[in-house]
């Protein structure tokens, strides 16, 4: 948590705190706050951690684990295909194929600027969808991947905005493991 100190000690210029104790995100129906909250948080995480990467340190591996790049581009794509089962959609060819390639550095390897960028697009897209949601609708069910396992609108949002700081977690953690962050 964030409170204007570093580790124990006053911090040089005050961070603002964590989005959730910002207030309401304007538009967002009060029972989704705090997956805007997570979303908006996550994205601010991004930015500063995943900005100052070089495409070698974004898509290096340090002992095996999964790359930074990876989580960014997994955190997007899952965000994508989780708000479009709450939709009551199924899949696109595209997001399947995305699902495939979300390990791929690509050719030349993709950049940070460009992976921060397709990240907060698909953070952009999932708010402008939670405000559109009318709560009365939260409690339907909802069919999860070709076999349909059972959730509800709001049990996909949810669990959207909790993955994705988990995989913002290990952006974190394997950043730092690689010597980028403090």
């Amino acid at each position: 948590m964030k409170s204007g100190t570093s580790r124990g000690g006053p911090a040089s210029s005050p961070e603002p705190p964590e989005v959730w104790m910002r207030g309401p995100v304007p538009g967002i129906p009060p029972l989704l706050q705090p997956a805007a909250h997570a979303l908006l948080q996550s994205l601010e995480e991004v930015r500063r951690i995943v900005t100052p990467l070089s495409p070698e340190e974004l898509w290096a591996r340090p002992g095996g684990v999964a790359s930074v790049g990876f989580h960014v581009r997994h955190a997007a794509g899952s965000l994508d295909r989780l708000f479009t089962y709450a939709r009551g959609e199924a899949l696109s060819a595209e997001q399947r194929a995305f699902l495939e390639s979300e390990g791929e550095p690509g050719s030349p390897p993709a950049g940070a600027a460009e992976q921060v960028a397709a990240f907060a697009a698909q953070v952009e897209r999932a708010l402008a969808q939670l405000r559109e949601t009318p709560e009365p609708t939260l409690l339907e069910p909802r069919g999860v991947g070709r076999r349909q396992l059972p959730s509800t609108v709001i049990g996909l949002l949810f669990h959207a905005a909790e993955h994705t700081q988990r995989h913002v977690g290990q952006i974190v953690t394997t950043a730092r493991i690689a010597g980028r962050v403090e």
